[in-house]
């Protein structure tokens, strides 16, 4: 397994992919950047796209880097510089836990990590349910037409994702 450098993080919400980054960028030494974070201020308000997208533009010009979203607009741009491209498929009951977790744990409050104000909506519930569906075929295509020289990772489970996890951190560990 190849050491990473450069870690696109791709999931639906809930599936575990800050909790993921986080274990990710300490390993390679670099920051996690949370594209929620990026898209929308405390209001909730989004960012032109155009920001949007020159902000990742930049991002992506590092060595080492751990970035966590989706937005399959601007995902191209983190696809074609990443060395390691992983997607967390979990199913719609365990990403909808985790986010019940961490509703409980921020109490509808603002997000330590991500600065991002803990939000559930009916529109979130409901784009939850039809990730796998409605959402997970595009990001596939898109992870096959611009990262095919990424080492491509798909995870299904909780503890599939903890197992890879420690593989990759063992392989950087050991490279390093």
């Amino acid at each position: 397994m190849e050491p990473m450098q450069r870690v696109a993080l791709i999931g639906c919400g809930g599936s575990g992919k800050t909790t993921l980054g986080r274990r990710l960028a300490a390993a390679i030494g670099t920051q996690i950047t949370h594209l929620d974070a990026l898209y929308y201020d405390d209001e909730w308000n989004k960012l032109p796209q155009d920001e949007f997208a020159a902000l990742q533009e930049e991002l992506v010009t590092a060595d080492t880097w751990v970035i966590d979203g989706n937005y399959a607009g601007t995902m191209p741009i983190r696809l074609r510089r990443a060395t390691h491209v992983i997607f967390l498929d979990l199913p719609a009951t365990t990403c909808l836990w985790g986010i019940a977790q961490r509703r409980w744990h921020y109490r509808g409050g603002q997000h330590n990590e991500t600065g991002v104000y803990d939000r559930i909506t009916w529109g979130f519930i409901t784009y939850i349910w039809g990730y796998r569906r409605d959402m997970a075929p595009r990001v596939r295509s898109l992870i096959a037409e611009h990262a095919r020289h990424a080492q491509f990772h798909i995870v299904r489970s909780r503890r599939a994702a903890n197992r890879l996890v420690n593989q990759l951190v063992e392989a950087t560990t050991n490279d390093q």
